[in-house]
């Protein structure tokens, strides 16, 4: 299979402590060490959780840029999801806004950034996230319902309102993630009352290509706006398991709206970014047999077409308009 002339990570984040609580980290290694033993062994969730931390210092993506580079990424999605509401954070929702502007200025062209404002934050939360989108260009939003509320919950709208105004996408985790969260809120179908209620907003349903993946492709089939990325393929599945899950994803004809995403720095120490773009396009890989103009949508294409408006080569808007060792993700 010939490799796409442009591949674009849709769903990643920044391998930087100061984005995750630390209430995040423990949660997830609690979990992986009850995984690995019946019994819980003194010290081994610290552990894991300190070894998590240690893995997301990359404060300005400079790493992570190598790593793009090494894969023959040309541009990433920096997800931005608000854990102040539910966690302690010495870091607050301005410092995220800016630190993630910094890395853009750091890296000119190089990086998206969908943000997240918790609903429950009201009216303070909005006023934050336009200011965001005015101020530094952020090109979307990023929902976080398994702290706590449904995705269709009336207290978003006003949030929806200003992407529905500014043409930008709403990208929502499915799925799991660190045991300390609510999983009631992770499913697909939450987003429904939104997507009807919005038409005009596009709704992407993170890993729903690997997570919730029947509801999640009933939505993308019969909701015009909604949409699934594939992050998190490597490890939400085996080995032996994952490669072909995803070549019958692509046989369900939906793949006008599937979006490749890695979920980086989730699951680093298992794949590194280049390894999980040369296994997905190898020539007996999950896209083998399907059209060239396919292949560049699902790497590319389709969202390109989602971003409100490109990058100029400062990194900032266009003038023409964990590690973790098992499967919770962000």
């Amino acid at each position: 299979m010939s490799r796409p002339q442009l591949i674009v990570d849709g769903h990643c984040h920044l391998a930087s402590s100061r984005c995750i609580p630390r209430e995040f980290f423990v949660g997830v290694a609690r979990n992986i060490a009850r995984k690995k033993s019946a019994r819980d062994r003194p010290g081994e969730a610290e552990n894991l959780a300190r070894l998590m931390e240690l893995q997301y210092q990359d404060h300005d993506a400079d790493r992570l840029v190598r790593k793009m580079d090494e894969a023959g990424i040309a541009r990433t999605v920096l997800l931005a999801p608000d854990f102040t509401y539910v966690f302690k954070s010495e870091y607050s929702l301005e410092d995220m806004a800016a630190q993630h502007a910094a890395v853009r200025a750091r890296h000119p062209g190089r990086f998206h950034v969908f943000f997240g404002v918790d609903p429950r934050w009201g009216r303070m939360g909005h006023d934050l996230f336009e200011r965001s989108v005015e101020a530094h260009g952020f090109e979307g939003l990023k929902v976080y319902p398994p702290c706590g509320f449904s995705p269709s919950d009336e207290r978003m709208f006003a949030l929806y309102e200003i992407c529905a105004a500014r043409g930008m996408p709403v990208l929502l985790h499915t799925g799991p993630t660190t045991p300390t969260l609510d999983f009631r809120f992770a499913d697909p179908y939450l987003i429904d009352a939104a997507a009807k209620q919005f038409p005009g907003v596009n709704f992407i349903l993170a890993h729903g290509g690997v997570n919730f993946v029947e509801q999640a492709k009933l939505m993308c089939n019969y909701r015009p706006n909604v949409y699934l990325d594939i992050s998190g393929f490597p490890a939400f599945m085996t080995a032996t398991t994952w490669q072909q899950h995803l070549a019958d994803l692509f046989a369900q004809g939906i793949n006008h709206k599937i979006i490749f995403g890695t979920d980086w720095p989730v699951f680093s120490m298992k794949d590194d970014l280049s390894a999980m773009v040369i296994k997905l396009l190898e020539e007996n890989g999950p896209m083998h047999g399907l059209p060239e103009e396919v292949v560049a949508d699902i790497m590319a294409g389709t969202l390109e077409k989602l971003l409100p408006f490109p990058l100029n080569t400062t990194g900032s808007v266009g003038s023409t308009s964990a590690f973790e060792l098992e499967g919770e993700s962000a």
